[in-house]
């Protein structure tokens, strides 16, 4: 990612480039956190706010197949799952490392009446390897309380994050390769930001005979400031850092039900539910700032945008070596947006209906194939479906863009166990999107764009050769393209074309633990003619830890080759100071370098 640690960070899945979550949709114990008409960009996932240690599960899927997941899924989704509860009561941790960084953890379980009490705590800081300190603080917190039986369980959660940073935005290479700029420097001093999330979450299941229905409520209070600076001073009087500011309030729930029935003999199911969300944005506005002070509202609205949604899908097993799930979801978006300027300002609404289809058959010899198609989308911001005319100089007509966008995807592939100790799938898929998103760095927003189409090939490989040992590789191919574009000018930016994920993770009985991680992701190319590509990046990190009696030790090394290679690269126009004019070139935010950090944690 390309603007300080407390920025969200960048996504990378099937050929996108989906920039801080814009078609991978993200929730935590089912509430979403991507952000829809957000300051810095639509679909905006910041999950900083979540405590790795208090996880229990990650439910990961790709493709647009799946009834329960609606906006920003199109390439896929993940619903990050708490524990309900410790191992043990305590839980106390320490890190430290490289360039100033400190983090602490703790944890508490007790019991708490019939219930357990989850309480969790996190503080970090860092300055990173940068030549301007980032000073990244971090604060969280977590208290999860828990109640009832197999039958019936009602949890709530609340939870709260503070963030506060400078960053180091990307650079301009010719300034690096000219000697005027060390690799990790940087431009204007006064970029970063500072943000915080405070949530209520409550979650209720029961069982009603055979079925199971479950009900969730949440109400979310998000915060964000950021100062960003991408092409430095055309503006040669005041530069051209621009603030980004969103303040709103989230509101949604969801209800579901799932219910087993029997067909042929055969154990099916079929579950449905609705979905809501409204979100009140106080303020969402772009602003021209020098060293974080406002010089200039280019543009400052209210929203509300609300969805709806109704889905379903019933899972049949038609014999013992096929079955099927069929499903569905409609979507009711409206906006309406109050802007500074009048001509800006109205309402819209869309509707969508999307059909799903998987198919299984097998397993015979412990393979089965399977093969998918479904419809998904992600909606715009709203700022586009009511605006008439360009904010930059409230006279240019503009074109409104379509409130929901629409994504088809295929999939065909096979699972297969047939090696002994290994798992291996293989899938080949297609996804068509009706309009593409794509970040514009000289003006640090996004525009909707061409319809694309993209395509490729997934591998991936786990071998447990010991039950103390996991070896795992994944490795992806993907051809993506703008469609009714000439040939030659069809290339989206930044769109990865391979990438390679190696690994090994063990957890000796004797005590010792710890892993390799082995990341590569291809050249891209960074304009639409192919004639500027990102050089490849590949870095390796590694852990070993020991483990006895609630006690933890480990030692990370990171970037363990040192590797000069780049988080992220772009290519436009800045200019420097002393610069006549501004120059096309290649910006990029640089990997950081090798790093150490050491940790000791204690359960009891």
């Amino acid at each position: 990612q390309h603007s300080g640690a407390g920025k969200a960070n960048q996504y990378f899945l099937r050929g996108f480039n989906l920039d801080h979550g814009t078609d991978f949709a993200t929730s935590v114990d089912g509430v979403p956190v991507n952000m829809p008409t957000h300051a810095h960009g639509q679909g905006y996932t910041d999950i900083n706010f979540v405590i790795p240690e208090f996880l229990e599960s990650i439910e990961y899927r790709k493709g647009t197949y799946y009834a329960e997941t609606g906006n920003f899924s199109a390439a896929g989704a993940a619903n990050l799952v708490y524990r309900s509860s410790l191992d043990k009561t305590f839980l106390i941790g320490v890190e430290g490392g490289d360039d100033a960084y400190y983090r602490a953890v703790f944890g508490a379980s007790p019991e708490v009446g019939s219930g357990k009490m989850l309480v969790g705590f996190e503080f970090s800081s860092s300055d990173g390897p940068w030549v301007l300190a980032q000073d990244f603080r971090k604060v969280n917190g977590l208290l999860k309380y828990s109640l009832g039986s197999d039958d019936a369980q009602f949890e709530l959660t609340v939870q709260g994050y503070d963030g506060k940073w400078t960053a180091t935005d990307q650079i301009p290479l010719r300034a690096v390769q000219g000697g005027s700029l060390n690799r990790f420097g940087f431009i204007d001093p006064s970029n970063g930001g500072e943000t915080h999330r405070y949530s209520v979450v409550g979650d209720w299941q029961k069982r009603i005979g055979s079925s199971k229905l479950h009900a969730s409520l949440y109400a979310v209070d998000y915060k964000l400031d950021l100062f960003s600076n991408f092409t430095y001073f055309i503006d040669p009087v005041n530069g051209d850092q621009f603030e980004q500011f969103d303040d709103r309030r989230i509101y949604g729930g969801e209800v579901t039900l799932t219910q087993p029935f029997q067909l042929f003999g055969i154990n099916q199911s079929i579950s449905g539910g609705m979905q809501w969300r409204r979100d009140d944005i106080d303020t969402v506005g772009l602003y021209l700032t020098t060293a974080r002070r406002r010089h200039d509202t280019v543009r400052e609205d209210s929203v509300v945008q609300s969805n709806y949604s109704v889905f379903g899908s019933v899972d049949l097993r038609l014999t013992e070596w096929a079955r099927s799930v069929i499903g569905a979801r409609a979507d009711r978006y409206e906006f309406e947006v109050d802007s500074d300027n009048a001509a800006n300002s109205g309402k819209a609404h869309d509707t969508l209906v999307s059909p799903k289809l998987a198919l299984i058959f097998g397993p015979w010899k412990q393979t089965e194939l399977f093969a998918n198609i479904g419809q998904g989308f992600h909606s715009n911001d709203a700022r586009g479906t009511t605006i008439t005319v360009d904010p930059a100089d409230d006279v240019t007509p503009v074109d409104k863009v379509d409130p929901l966008v629409k994504a088809l995807g295929y999939d065909i592939g096979l699972r297969t166990a047939l090696i002994p100790n290994t798992q291996v799938s293989v899938a080949l898929f297609h996804l068509e999107l009706d309009s593409e998103l794509l970040y514009i760095g000289d003006a640090g927003a996004t525009e909707a764009s061409s319809a694309s189409t993209r395509r490729g090939l997934e591998v991936g490989v786990v071998y447990s050769p010991l039950a103390w040992l996991i070896v795992d590789a994944d490795a992806a191919w993907s051809r993506s393209r703008f469609e009714d574009v000439a040939i030659g000018s069809d290339r989206i930016p930044n769109a990865v074309e391979s990438v390679v994920s190696m690994g090994l993770a063990l957890n000796h009985p004797s005590g010792f633990n710890g892993g390799l991680r082995f990341r590569h992701f291809g050249s891209a190319p960074l304009i639409e003619d192919n004639s500027q590509r990102s050089k490849s990046t590949t870095v390796v990190n590694v852990e070993g830890g020991y483990s006895r009696h609630g006690w933890r030790a480990s030692l990370g090394i990171y970037n363990l080759f040192d590797k000069d290679n780049n988080d992220i690269t772009y290519f436009y126009e800045s200019q420097l100071a002393g610069e006549p004019a501004p120059v096309g070139d290649i910006h990029f935010h640089p990997v950081e370098p090798r790093t150490v950090r050491a940790s000791l944690a204690v359960t009891f």
